[in-house]
């Protein structure tokens, strides 16, 4: 037996349970196996008796283990007080990252986030593939881009929070048995392109819905070429073309991760049950994708959308065409999907080549660690300080601009203007809140050099740069160690332990807080009340949503989604709250527009005041504007949240709901 974590020796990583249900689903198939189906099958609550058929039945699973970011843990956590348990049926962690918002720099920031809550040891996906991931590994979390630990081997699945409640309860999870896309790498990486440029090819080629209902799997001769943080990166993205998740499968990459990272004890048993942790040959694919990586080209994406891909040396002239600013205002590296120690080493290579010439970075440049681990590592290797004096600000270990927590002050809300990003997303005001900007997904690198020009008008493969004494240079390819020489520093210790017995733990909260609300006990159903349905609002739409409704404003709610998805569009009777917790998002009604990030984190815990942030981004198909929805009532129209509180006033009687909020997720399926 091997500890999942040095966090925690009493959790062991049980390979031989896995081998074991591997086994008896082969048996029972009677065919080769994907590294997908290998996972999910070898978790089964019923391996022997379980019906299994890709996208047509549900399972029932037993994940190892949990993981939460300090938004959506909230509600996560009050549903688990509810449940009454005293402690929960697997590991589960909470990690603090979201809530700090970027301004200054990241000891002040980070200073004002302490206030609150003690946060710092950095971004949850990249926490979770230091400390907690592994080869074989099933883990969900209360986060979209979960998939990130899919960059070492295993099931990693972006969850709303009831269903994190149901695997902390040791209750059976239930997942539609997935697809597999197969996506095979031939070639090597090399020069300006990366592994981010993967992922952006294949959202390219997949579109925001082109990978709903499956995992995309890695394989072939190419995936040893990249590193086990690139194939993080990848697998991390995988959300914005809607896939359940993607992985890899285990190679020596994966080893050296490990035991650079303090688990090659991990390592060693994964070596052992190696055939379990990779593709049996044969297997069979939904549908395969093939990419040469010799002849991939560095991409960018957008803007206003991760799947409009461009080669960089086409980008210029695309933007002059198409009337997207020129001048890149911002350059932002990091977050969870690139902040790794060869991410950062890639982009100092270039910064330094720039320094050397006198050259400083023309737009602004911003630094996101990805952890406390890589924010102590690069300081202690220079990194920081090269990515700094070139003109970056090194911003907290946290999600910051990625996620809209971004104190964004060079430009007016509603001002045109353009920013380059290493990020996953790049939908309309997802990072600043500004309608009007144009963000880019690309890599660190291709980042680090359009800053350093100041335009989108730039190939660094091609173009040269201006010194300040006039000389003309080109930058050289990026260059950077896949991990440190001398190991990782740890930097400062934030992890705060368990208590050994938390029985006698009392939480308390505060009947007036506005951050947090305990919920309360649901009014018995008399079963009386699907009459007189009304509809809230039909949103423009095409997405993956998992059906967790829970409705604070105490209305029986029908979800209809047209589109597939992980509950088929069931009628929820039994659910009485309102704060819609989406799965995944495989279109351009997302999970900003449903239930914006920014500043309405910090309410994820009280459902009255998130529910005033309930789909104001969405757009109204009915008269496409932004919410404003018409009162089926009164005639008249107001927001959404303003509409849904007339209708709990008017239709509730005597504590019994006398209609229904028809909420109709319009899909255009077949467009």
């Amino acid at each position: 037996k091997v500890a999942m974590s040095h966090f925690e020796p009493g959790s062991s990583i049980n390979y031989e349970k896995l081998h074991e249900n591997v086994s008896i689903v082969r048996k029972r198939l009677n065919r080769p196996l994907t590294l997908s189906e290998k996972i999910v099958y070898g978790h089964l609550d019923d391996p022997a008796g379980q019906e299994i058929d890709r996208g047509r039945t549900y399972l029932r699973l037993r994940p190892d283990r949990v993981a939460m970011q300090d938004a959506t843990a909230q509600m996560a956590m009050l549903q688990f007080i509810s449940s009454g348990l005293p402690k929960v049926a697997v590991p589960s962690t909470i990690h603090c990252d979201h809530l700090i918002e970027a301004q200054i720099g990241g000891a002040q920031d980070l200073q004002r986030a302490k206030i609150v809550y003690n946060p710092g040891s950095g971004i949850i996906h990249q926490i979770i593939l230091e400390n907690y991931a592994y080869p074989g590994v099933m883990l969900i979390g209360t986060d979209s881009h979960t998939p990130n630990g899919g960059g070492l081997g295993g099931i990693c699945i972006g969850v709303g929070g009831a269903d994190a409640v149901d695997v902390m309860a040791g209750i059976p999870w239930e997942l539609k048995c997935p697809k597999v896309i197969g996506v095979r790498l031939t070639g090597t990486l090399s020069g300006w392109t990366s592994s981010k440029d993967v992922i952006l090819k294949v959202a390219g080629i997949l579109t925001v819905k082109g990978g709903t209902g499956a995992i995309v799997e890695y394989h072939g001769p190419g995936v040893d070429s990249i590193s086990c943080t690139g194939m993080a990166t990848i697998c991390n993205m995988g959300a914005e073309i809607g896939a359940t998740t993607s992985v890899f499968p285990y190679n020596h990459r994966m080893r050296t991760y490990l035991e650079k990272t303090g688990r090659g004890d991990i390592a060693s048993v994964a070596d052992t049950f190696k055939e379990d942790l990779v593709p049996d040959e044969g297997c069979e694919y939904d549908q395969t994708i093939e990419i040469n990586l010799s002849e991939l080209k560095p991409h960018i994406n957008g803007p206003f959308t991760p799947d409009l891909a461009h080669p960089v040396s086409e980008i210029g002239a695309v933007a002059k065409k198409s009337g997207w600013p020129l001048e890149v205002k911002v350059g932002l590296i990091g977050s969870c999907t690139n902040s790794s120690y060869e991410d950062m080493g890639r982009a100092a290579s270039l910064a330094k080549q720039a320094l050397d010439k006198g050259l400083k970075c023309k737009s602004q440049f911003t630094v996101t660690p990805g952890s406390e681990q890589i924010r102590a590592t690069i300081e202690r290797d220079g990194y920081a300080k090269i990515l700094t004096d070139v003109g970056g600000t090194v911003l907290a270990n946290a999600c910051g601009p990625c996620i809209g927590q971004w104190d964004r002050r060079d430009v007016k809300k509603g001002e045109k203007n353009t920013i380059v990003t290493s990020f996953n997303r790049n939908f309309t005001a997802r990072n600043d809140a500004n309608p009007a900007t144009h963000a880019f997904v690309t890599s660190p690198e291709i980042v680090t050099a359009l800053a350093l020009a100041g335009t989108l008008n730039f190939n660094p493969e091609t173009d040269y740069l201006t010194a300040p004494n006039g000389e003309k240079f080109k930058l050289n390819p990026p260059t950077g160690d896949e991990l440190p020489s001398r190991d990782f520093d740890p930097g400062q210790d934030t992890y705060q332990h368990p208590p050994a017995e938390g029985s006698s733990v009392k939480v308390d909260v505060n009947p007036s807080s506005t951050r947090l609300q305990l919920l309360e006990p649901f009014d018995k159903w008399d079963g009386k009340d699907l009459v007189d349905m009304r509809i809230l609002i039909k949103v423009s739409m095409w997405m993956l949503f998992s059906v967790q409704i829970t409705m604070c404003l105490r209305v029986r709610v029908r979800v209809d989604i047209c589109a597939p998805s992980v509950h088929g569009g069931k009628l929820v009777t039994q659910l009485l709250r309102f704060s819609l917790e989406p799965r995944f998002n495989v279109g351009k009604c997302t999970t900003d527009h449903i239930s914006a990030a920014g500043p309405w984190l910090k309410f994820r815990g009280h459902l009255d005041n998130i529910s005033n942030n309930l789909l104001i981004g969405a757009v109204n198909v009915e008269n496409n504007a932004v919410n404003k929805v018409k009162n089926q009532l009164t005639g008249e129209f107001g927001g959404v949240p303003d509409v849904a509180r007339f209708y709990k006033v008017r239709l509730n009687v005597g504590g019994l709901t006398k209609g229904i909020i028809f909420i109709h997720l319009l899909s255009f399926y077949l467009k």
